[in-house]
């Protein structure tokens, strides 16, 4: 397979993330050091990259902005996690979070927060810790609760909301997130639309594109064992127990990328595609392999893709 690069200019911007080299936390022995990630994702043939979780990368924007320099790499954006379901009392938490994340997502020229829901599963003990469904009022809390978010991000940093559904969260199925657009402010919330977890509980990506393309924000890249999916839902495995296997190693699942990256790409060539396998616990030795045979896979199955 050719590694075209150099593609089409009118192509989305191509990059990775922490996540795809394990990383789910500030620090953890077991991790890969942000010294050697920021390496690796230099070597794999990126230019863009996610801030992680917050703390993983250094926070200081002076030592960031040089850190990334010298490996010729940029931030696409950060992440913030929310619960406004729950009640008044959310709202502290998240801004505080926001404050720290957008405000240094922002000082680095980033234009994106990456907003996932909390579970309503432990991803530690696997435990239940709510009911798997909102009520009514509990959805329009949560609605309300990004609508403020997003207004404040974007006054007061300058920056987007893009909410993420996720595995084990109350916000998965089709039904779910387009319930989801249908009461929020375009605004200030579109999507952080990932192709595997919106797959895994049956999403059709390109439906979804086609059906709300003004709400595509941004994209992460990634594919589902689709066999091995239905196991884990069958058996109610906790997703923090499954993710390294059944988030796989493109090409070898779904969705296809070339027609989601065509789509997004025909509504606006400036959205970030950001690849984000989710591999906790990985082997340090295993991503980098996997990171540089996504990125040739990426550029090879569509020329509507860039680096830059």
């Amino acid at each position: 397979m050719t590694d075209t690069t150099a593609a089409a200019p009118q192509g989305l911007r191509i990059g990775s993330a922490p996540d795809s080299w394990g990383v789910w936390f500030p620090d953890h022995p077991r991790q890969t050091p942000w010294e050697r990630f920021l390496d690796e994702v230099a070597e794999a043939g990126y230019h863009w990259i996610e801030l992680g979780p917050y703390g993983y990368l250094p926070t200081d924007p002076e030592r960031l902005r040089d850190e990334l320099g010298k490996r010729d790499l940029e931030l696409s954006a950060g992440t913030v996690f929310t619960g406004f379901h729950k009640g008044q009392d959310e709202w502290q938490r998240a801004w505080d979070q926001a404050v720290r994340v957008a405000g240094l997502a922002s000082a680095m020229g980033a234009e994106h927060i990456v907003v996932i829901p909390d579970l309503w599963r432990s991803d530690e003990t696997g435990e239940a810790l709510e009911a798997r469904t909102l009520t009514d009022e509990q959805w329009d809390r949560l609605a309300a609760g990004h609508d403020r978010l997003g207004k404040a991000l974007l006054e007061e940093f300058g920056v987007h909301q893009q909410f993420h559904s996720h595995a084990d969260s109350h916000i998965g199925t089709y039904r779910e997130v387009e319930r989801l657009l249908e009461t929020t402010d375009p605004r200030y919330l579109n999507l952080c639309l990932d192709t595997g977890h919106f797959a895994y509980y049956g999403g059709d990506n390109l439906k979804m594109i086609k059906a709300h393309p003004d709400r595509i924000g941004y994209l992460h890249l990634k594919q589902i064992d689709p066999e091995y999916r239905f196991e884990v839902l069958k058996n109610d495995i906790a997703f923090a127990d499954c993710a390294g296997e059944v988030m796989i190693e493109p090409p070898n699942g779904v969705p296809d990328f070339a027609p989601i990256i065509e789509a997004v790409s025909a509504i606006d060539p400036q959205t970030f595609a950001i690849v984000e396998q989710d591999m906790p616990g990985v082997d340090i030795e295993i991503p980098l392999g996997i990171a540089t045979r996504t990125r040739r896979h990426i550029f090879g199955c569509t020329p509507l893709t860039r680096v830059r």
